[in-house]
């Protein structure tokens, strides 16, 4: 940890508010864009992420430092995340258009110059979070936090503080369930 961030927290057990105001704005665009790749909604990520600082704001007496601060807070949101989407799973949303605008270069030869090829990639990136969205909130954080957050099996064991076994199990069926989900929607088209 960060004599930085460990004085922060110092300060911040002390009485001083404004030094875990430090901390957010710190971490807040970070913890972000890994909550919304969990719960794929800009205002249910705020929402998230809102809540695991409190959260963390909460429980900071507990503490201990064995672990950056960053991921203590992160394990923190993985898991609010994951309650959120338990919650509201009956409240799946998908997605059923891209808004990203896309440059061609008409002078480049290669492939990914193809006008079809921006519609494909659209195309494909939609069909993985539609996958995504219907998996488990565990199976879904082990697959984002391994394949997008490239993160490695012992941090992923202490985020979501299970055995590096249950972690390995949970992966390789999250990919099968993904794959499977993948296939059915190729199938379908």
């Amino acid at each position: 940890m960060s004599a930085d961030d460990q004085r922060l927290i110092a300060e911040c057990l002390q009485g001083n508010t404004a030094a875990f105001g430090v901390l957010v704005r710190r971490y807040q665009e970070r913890l972000y864009h890994s909550v919304y790749r969990l719960v794929e909604n800009a205002e249910d990520a705020q929402d998230v992420v809102q809540e695991a600082f409190l959260n963390a704001y909460q429980s900071l007496d507990g503490f201990k430092g064995d672990s950056r601060f960053f991921t203590w807070l992160y394990r923190i949101a993985v898991n609010t995340a994951i309650s959120f989407k338990r919650k509201h799973r009956a409240l799946v949303h998908l997605e059923t258009q891209n808004n990203g605008e896309y440059a061609l270069e008409p002078l480049d030869p290669s492939a990914a110059s193809r006008p079809e090829h921006a519609l494909e990639q659209a195309e494909q990136q939609m069909r993985v979070r539609q996958a995504l969205a219907r998996l488990s909130p565990e199976h879904r954080a082990v697959l984002v936090l391994k394949e997008i957050e490239g993160q490695k099996y012992e941090t992923m064991a202490e985020i979501l503080q299970v055995p590096i076994g249950t972690i390995r199990s949970r992966l390789h069926r999250a990919r099968l369930e993904l794959r499977e989900l993948l296939e059915k929607s190729e199938q379908k088209e």
